[in-house]
Protein backbone atom coordinates (compact mmCIF):
# COMPACT_ATOMS: atom_id res chain seq x y z
CA UNK A 1 0.00 0.00 0.00
CA UNK A 2 1.28 3.47 -0.91
CA UNK A 3 0.51 5.89 1.94
CA UNK A 4 1.05 9.66 1.78
CA UNK A 5 1.03 11.62 5.05
CA UNK A 6 0.61 15.35 4.47
CA UNK A 7 1.95 17.22 7.49
CA UNK A 8 5.16 16.57 9.41
CA UNK A 9 4.08 17.63 12.88
CA UNK A 10 4.33 15.24 15.82
CA UNK A 11 1.19 13.24 15.03
CA UNK A 12 1.72 12.99 11.29
CA UNK A 13 5.31 11.89 11.82
CA UNK A 14 4.31 9.32 14.44
CA UNK A 15 1.68 7.73 12.21
CA UNK A 16 3.99 7.70 9.20
CA UNK A 17 6.64 6.02 11.31
CA UNK A 18 4.11 3.50 12.64
CA UNK A 19 2.86 2.55 9.16
CA UNK A 20 6.42 2.28 7.90
CA UNK A 21 7.36 0.00 10.81
CA UNK A 22 4.49 -2.45 10.28
CA UNK A 23 5.50 -6.10 9.73
CA UNK A 24 7.25 -6.60 6.36
CA UNK A 25 4.25 -8.54 5.09
CA UNK A 26 2.27 -5.27 5.07
CA UNK A 27 4.56 -3.91 2.33
CA UNK A 28 3.62 -0.27 2.87
CA UNK A 29 5.45 2.48 1.05
CA UNK A 30 5.15 5.60 3.20
CA UNK A 31 5.98 9.21 2.31
CA UNK A 32 5.90 12.02 4.88
CA UNK A 33 5.35 15.45 3.35
CA UNK A 34 6.47 18.67 5.06
CA UNK A 35 5.32 22.12 4.00
CA UNK A 36 8.64 23.59 5.12
CA UNK A 37 11.43 22.53 2.74
CA UNK A 38 14.09 23.36 5.34
CA UNK A 39 12.41 21.09 7.90
CA UNK A 40 12.20 18.30 5.32
CA UNK A 41 15.90 18.67 4.51
CA UNK A 42 16.85 18.40 8.19
CA UNK A 43 14.64 15.33 8.65
CA UNK A 44 16.18 13.71 5.60
CA UNK A 45 19.73 14.41 6.72
CA UNK A 46 19.35 13.56 10.40
CA UNK A 47 16.54 10.95 10.13
CA UNK A 48 14.82 12.68 13.01
CA UNK A 49 12.00 15.23 13.36
CA UNK A 50 14.02 17.48 15.62
CA UNK A 51 11.27 20.06 16.00
CA UNK A 52 8.31 17.84 16.88
CA UNK A 53 9.61 14.40 17.88
CA UNK A 54 13.21 14.82 19.04
CA UNK A 55 14.99 11.62 19.91
CA UNK A 56 12.85 9.39 17.67
CA UNK A 57 14.74 7.83 14.76
CA UNK A 58 12.96 7.80 11.42
CA UNK A 59 13.36 4.42 9.66
CA UNK A 60 15.35 4.37 6.41
CA UNK A 61 12.27 3.23 4.49
CA UNK A 62 10.31 6.40 5.36
CA UNK A 63 10.46 8.81 2.45
CA UNK A 64 10.53 12.57 3.06
CA UNK A 65 9.08 15.12 0.63
CA UNK A 66 8.57 18.88 0.47
CA UNK A 67 6.95 19.10 -2.97
CA UNK A 68 5.19 22.41 -3.57
CA UNK A 69 1.40 22.23 -3.20
CA UNK A 70 0.90 24.41 -6.25
CA UNK A 71 2.91 22.06 -8.48
CA UNK A 72 0.48 19.61 -10.08
CA UNK A 73 2.91 18.56 -12.80
CA UNK A 74 4.32 15.09 -13.35
CA UNK A 75 7.87 16.11 -12.46
CA UNK A 76 9.59 13.66 -10.04
CA UNK A 77 9.62 16.15 -7.15
CA UNK A 78 6.15 17.66 -7.76
CA UNK A 79 3.08 17.42 -5.54
CA UNK A 80 1.12 15.87 -8.40
CA UNK A 81 3.72 13.12 -8.77
CA UNK A 82 3.76 12.61 -4.99
CA UNK A 83 0.07 11.68 -5.00
CA UNK A 84 0.26 9.59 -8.16
CA UNK A 85 -0.56 5.95 -7.43
CA UNK A 86 -1.39 6.57 -3.78
CA UNK A 87 -3.74 4.15 -2.03
CA UNK A 88 -4.37 6.38 1.02
CA UNK A 89 -3.80 10.06 1.79
CA UNK A 90 -3.58 11.22 5.41
CA UNK A 91 -4.10 14.89 6.29
CA UNK A 92 -2.03 15.62 9.39
CA UNK A 93 -2.77 19.34 9.66
CA UNK A 94 -4.44 21.32 12.46
CA UNK A 95 -8.12 22.21 11.95
CA UNK A 96 -7.08 25.67 10.75
CA UNK A 97 -5.27 24.13 7.78
CA UNK A 98 -7.81 21.45 6.85
CA UNK A 99 -9.93 23.43 4.39
CA UNK A 100 -6.98 24.54 2.29
CA UNK A 101 -5.56 21.04 2.13
CA UNK A 102 -8.92 19.58 1.13
CA UNK A 103 -9.10 22.08 -1.72
CA UNK A 104 -5.81 20.69 -3.08
CA UNK A 105 -7.23 17.16 -2.89
CA UNK A 106 -10.74 17.82 -4.19
CA UNK A 107 -10.13 15.67 -7.29
CA UNK A 108 -8.47 12.82 -5.37
CA UNK A 109 -10.12 9.46 -6.00
CA UNK A 110 -8.53 7.36 -3.26
CA UNK A 111 -9.47 7.31 0.45
CA UNK A 112 -8.50 10.43 2.39
CA UNK A 113 -8.47 10.69 6.18
CA UNK A 114 -7.78 13.61 8.51
CA UNK A 115 -6.20 13.45 11.96
CA UNK A 116 -7.27 16.85 13.32
CA UNK A 117 -9.72 17.14 16.21
CA UNK A 118 -11.84 20.20 16.80
CA UNK A 119 -14.16 22.70 15.19
CA UNK A 120 -13.12 25.05 12.44
CA UNK A 121 -13.34 28.68 13.55
CA UNK A 122 -16.51 30.42 12.34
CA UNK A 123 -15.83 32.05 8.97
CA UNK A 124 -18.18 34.98 9.60
CA UNK A 125 -20.29 36.45 12.37
CA UNK A 126 -23.33 34.66 10.97
CA UNK A 127 -21.74 31.23 10.52
CA UNK A 128 -21.15 28.36 12.91
CA UNK A 129 -17.82 26.60 13.23
CA UNK A 130 -17.76 23.23 11.49
CA UNK A 131 -16.49 19.75 12.26
CA UNK A 132 -13.98 18.23 9.84
CA UNK A 133 -16.53 16.18 7.88
CA UNK A 134 -18.69 19.30 7.49
CA UNK A 135 -15.71 21.23 6.12
CA UNK A 136 -15.08 18.39 3.66
CA UNK A 137 -18.72 18.42 2.56
CA UNK A 138 -18.30 22.08 1.61
CA UNK A 139 -14.79 22.07 0.19
CA UNK A 140 -14.40 18.65 -1.43
CA UNK A 141 -17.80 16.93 -1.46
CA UNK A 142 -16.74 14.19 -3.89
CA UNK A 143 -13.94 12.86 -1.67
CA UNK A 144 -14.27 9.41 -0.15
CA UNK A 145 -13.06 10.45 3.26
CA UNK A 146 -13.16 10.08 7.03
CA UNK A 147 -11.11 10.56 10.17
CA UNK A 148 -8.64 8.64 12.31
CA UNK A 149 -9.14 9.50 15.96
CA UNK A 150 -8.98 8.17 19.51
CA UNK A 151 -6.85 8.40 22.66
CA UNK A 152 -3.30 8.83 21.44
CA UNK A 153 -0.20 10.80 22.27
CA UNK A 154 2.13 11.07 19.28
CA UNK A 155 5.25 10.33 21.32
CA UNK A 156 3.86 7.02 22.60
CA UNK A 157 2.79 5.93 19.10
CA UNK A 158 6.24 6.84 17.77
CA UNK A 159 7.82 4.74 20.52
CA UNK A 160 5.65 1.78 19.56
CA UNK A 161 3.71 1.75 22.83
CA UNK A 162 0.28 0.04 22.73
CA UNK A 163 -2.45 2.32 21.35
CA UNK A 164 -6.01 1.91 20.06
CA UNK A 165 -7.60 4.22 17.48
CA UNK A 166 -10.90 4.58 15.63
CA UNK A 167 -11.24 4.71 11.84
CA UNK A 168 -14.44 6.71 11.32
CA UNK A 169 -16.25 7.17 8.03
CA UNK A 170 -19.60 6.56 6.38
CA UNK A 171 -17.61 4.82 3.63
CA UNK A 172 -16.63 1.23 4.36
CA UNK A 173 -13.69 1.48 1.97
CA UNK A 174 -12.18 4.31 4.03
CA UNK A 175 -12.57 2.38 7.27
CA UNK A 176 -11.12 -0.78 5.75
CA UNK A 177 -8.18 1.07 4.17
CA UNK A 178 -7.26 2.77 7.45
CA UNK A 179 -7.36 -0.57 9.28
CA UNK A 180 -5.16 -2.16 6.60
CA UNK A 181 -2.72 0.75 6.72
CA UNK A 182 -2.21 1.14 10.45
CA UNK A 183 -3.43 -1.94 12.34
CA UNK A 184 -0.43 -3.72 13.85
CA UNK A 185 0.67 -5.57 17.00
CA UNK A 186 1.31 -2.15 18.57
CA UNK A 187 -1.56 -0.14 17.12
CA UNK A 188 -5.09 -1.52 17.15
CA UNK A 189 -7.58 0.18 14.82
CA UNK A 190 -11.34 -0.19 15.31
CA UNK A 191 -13.88 0.81 12.67
CA UNK A 192 -16.90 3.04 13.33
CA UNK A 193 -19.38 4.55 10.86
CA UNK A 194 -20.50 7.26 13.32
CA UNK A 195 -18.27 10.04 12.00
CA UNK A 196 -20.31 12.70 13.83
CA UNK A 197 -19.89 11.05 17.23
CA UNK A 198 -16.20 10.38 16.74
CA UNK A 199 -15.53 13.98 15.70
CA UNK A 200 -17.63 15.56 18.47
CA UNK A 201 -15.76 13.44 21.02
CA UNK A 202 -12.41 14.48 19.59
CA UNK A 203 -13.38 18.16 19.61
CA UNK A 204 -15.13 18.56 22.95
CA UNK A 205 -12.61 16.55 24.99
CA UNK A 206 -10.00 19.24 24.27
CA UNK A 207 -12.16 21.88 25.95
CA UNK A 208 -12.90 19.62 28.91
CA UNK A 209 -9.20 18.83 29.32
CA UNK A 210 -8.52 22.52 29.96
CA UNK A 211 -11.11 22.38 32.76
CA UNK A 212 -9.54 19.30 34.33
CA UNK A 213 -6.08 20.82 34.07
CA UNK A 214 -7.41 23.91 35.85
CA UNK A 215 -8.93 21.72 38.54
CA UNK A 216 -5.68 19.84 39.13
CA UNK A 217 -3.63 23.03 39.02
CA UNK A 218 -5.78 24.48 41.78
CA UNK A 219 -5.29 21.28 43.83
CA UNK A 220 -9.02 20.66 44.10
CA UNK A 221 -8.50 16.92 44.47
CA UNK A 222 -9.36 13.67 42.74
CA UNK A 223 -13.05 13.92 43.64
CA UNK A 224 -13.33 17.15 41.67
CA UNK A 225 -11.40 15.65 38.76
CA UNK A 226 -13.75 12.65 38.60
CA UNK A 227 -16.79 14.92 38.73
CA UNK A 228 -15.50 17.10 35.90
CA UNK A 229 -14.69 14.13 33.66
CA UNK A 230 -18.04 12.47 34.30
CA UNK A 231 -20.17 15.57 33.83
CA UNK A 232 -18.00 16.60 30.91
CA UNK A 233 -18.79 13.29 29.25
CA UNK A 234 -22.48 14.06 29.72
CA UNK A 235 -22.04 17.46 28.03
CA UNK A 236 -20.13 15.88 25.15
CA UNK A 237 -22.83 13.26 24.66
CA UNK A 238 -25.68 15.79 24.71
CA UNK A 239 -24.05 17.88 22.00
CA UNK A 240 -23.17 14.86 19.90
CA UNK A 241 -26.67 13.39 20.00
CA UNK A 242 -28.12 16.80 19.09
CA UNK A 243 -25.84 16.83 16.03
CA UNK A 244 -26.95 13.35 14.98
CA UNK A 245 -24.43 11.06 16.68
CA UNK A 246 -25.18 7.81 18.50
CA UNK A 247 -24.98 8.04 22.29
CA UNK A 248 -23.01 4.78 22.58
CA UNK A 249 -20.13 6.23 20.56
CA UNK A 250 -19.23 8.43 23.52
CA UNK A 251 -18.61 5.40 25.72
CA UNK A 252 -15.90 4.27 23.29
CA UNK A 253 -12.35 5.23 22.42
CA UNK A 254 -13.16 8.56 20.77
CA UNK A 255 -15.42 9.65 23.64
CA UNK A 256 -14.59 8.44 27.13
CA UNK A 257 -11.21 7.07 26.10
CA UNK A 258 -9.93 10.26 24.50
CA UNK A 259 -11.43 12.39 27.27
CA UNK A 260 -9.66 10.48 30.04
CA UNK A 261 -6.32 10.55 28.22
CA UNK A 262 -6.43 14.24 27.30
CA UNK A 263 -7.76 15.35 30.67
CA UNK A 264 -5.29 13.41 32.83
CA UNK A 265 -2.16 12.79 30.76
CA UNK A 266 0.61 15.33 31.18
CA UNK A 267 1.55 15.05 27.49
CA UNK A 268 -1.80 16.73 26.76
CA UNK A 269 -1.38 20.30 25.52
CA UNK A 270 -4.94 21.23 26.49
CA UNK A 271 -4.42 19.97 30.03
CA UNK A 272 -1.20 22.00 30.18
CA UNK A 273 -3.16 25.14 29.29
CA UNK A 274 -5.45 24.57 32.28
CA UNK A 275 -2.49 23.95 34.57
CA UNK A 276 -0.80 27.15 33.36
CA UNK A 277 -3.95 29.24 33.89
CA UNK A 278 -4.20 27.85 37.43
CA UNK A 279 -0.63 29.06 38.05
CA UNK A 280 -1.70 32.58 37.13
CA UNK A 281 -0.32 32.72 33.60
CA UNK A 282 -2.23 34.60 30.95
CA UNK A 283 -3.78 32.63 28.10
CA UNK A 284 -1.16 34.00 25.70
CA UNK A 285 1.66 32.93 28.01
CA UNK A 286 0.13 29.48 28.34
CA UNK A 287 -0.23 29.03 24.57
CA UNK A 288 3.24 30.43 23.82
CA UNK A 289 4.86 27.99 26.25
CA UNK A 290 3.51 24.95 24.39
CA UNK A 291 5.16 25.34 21.00
CA UNK A 292 2.27 23.32 19.52
CA UNK A 293 -1.41 23.95 18.83
CA UNK A 294 -3.85 23.39 21.73
CA UNK A 295 -7.09 22.90 19.79
CA UNK A 296 -9.32 23.34 22.86
CA UNK A 297 -8.37 27.01 23.09
CA UNK A 298 -9.68 27.63 19.59
CA UNK A 299 -12.61 25.20 19.71
CA UNK A 300 -14.18 26.24 23.02
CA UNK A 301 -16.13 29.18 21.66
CA UNK A 302 -17.43 27.16 18.71
CA UNK A 303 -18.49 24.29 20.98
CA UNK A 304 -20.57 26.68 23.06
CA UNK A 305 -21.85 28.50 19.98
CA UNK A 306 -23.14 25.30 18.41
CA UNK A 307 -24.56 24.06 21.71
CA UNK A 308 -26.43 27.32 22.19
CA UNK A 309 -27.76 27.16 18.63
CA UNK A 310 -29.12 23.67 19.36
CA UNK A 311 -30.43 24.48 22.84
CA UNK A 312 -27.91 22.12 24.51
CA UNK A 313 -26.71 22.97 28.01
CA UNK A 314 -22.92 22.79 28.46
CA UNK A 315 -21.99 24.59 31.69
CA UNK A 316 -18.39 23.32 31.87
CA UNK A 317 -17.63 24.43 28.32
CA UNK A 318 -19.34 27.77 28.97
CA UNK A 319 -17.21 28.34 32.06
CA UNK A 320 -14.06 27.58 30.03
CA UNK A 321 -15.04 30.15 27.40
CA UNK A 322 -15.54 32.77 30.10
CA UNK A 323 -12.15 31.85 31.54
CA UNK A 324 -10.36 31.94 28.18
CA UNK A 325 -12.01 35.26 27.31
CA UNK A 326 -10.82 36.77 30.59
CA UNK A 327 -14.36 37.22 31.94
CA UNK A 328 -13.64 34.92 34.91
CA UNK A 329 -10.64 34.06 37.02
CA UNK A 330 -9.85 30.38 37.67
CA UNK A 331 -11.40 30.31 41.14
CA UNK A 332 -14.47 32.12 39.83
CA UNK A 333 -14.95 29.53 37.10
CA UNK A 334 -14.87 26.74 39.68
CA UNK A 335 -17.26 28.63 41.96
CA UNK A 336 -19.68 29.15 39.07
CA UNK A 337 -19.78 25.43 38.35
CA UNK A 338 -20.15 24.38 41.99
CA UNK A 339 -22.76 27.05 42.66
CA UNK A 340 -25.27 25.78 40.11
CA UNK A 341 -28.71 24.74 41.36
CA UNK A 342 -29.24 21.09 42.37
CA UNK A 343 -30.45 18.82 39.58
CA UNK A 344 -31.12 15.19 38.77
CA UNK A 345 -28.21 13.33 37.21
CA UNK A 346 -28.87 12.85 33.50
CA UNK A 347 -27.29 13.18 30.10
Amino acid sequence: MKIIVLGAGAWGTALALSACSNPPTAQHTVTLWARDAAQAAVMQARRENVRYLPGITLPPALRISSARLSDASAAPDSFGRLLDGADLVILATPMAGLRAMLAHLSACRVPVAWLCKGFEAARSLESLGLLAHEVQAQEAPDLIAGGLSGPSFALEVARGQPTALVAASVHAVVRDTLVAAFHSPRLRVYANDDIVGVEVGGAVKNVLAIAVGLCDGLNLGFNARAALITRGLAEMTRLGVALGARAETFMGLSGLGDLVLTATGDLSRNRQVGLALARGQTLQQAVDSLGHVAEGVYSARTVVQRATHLGVEMPIAQAMVALLDGQMKPVEAVAALMGRDPANEQL
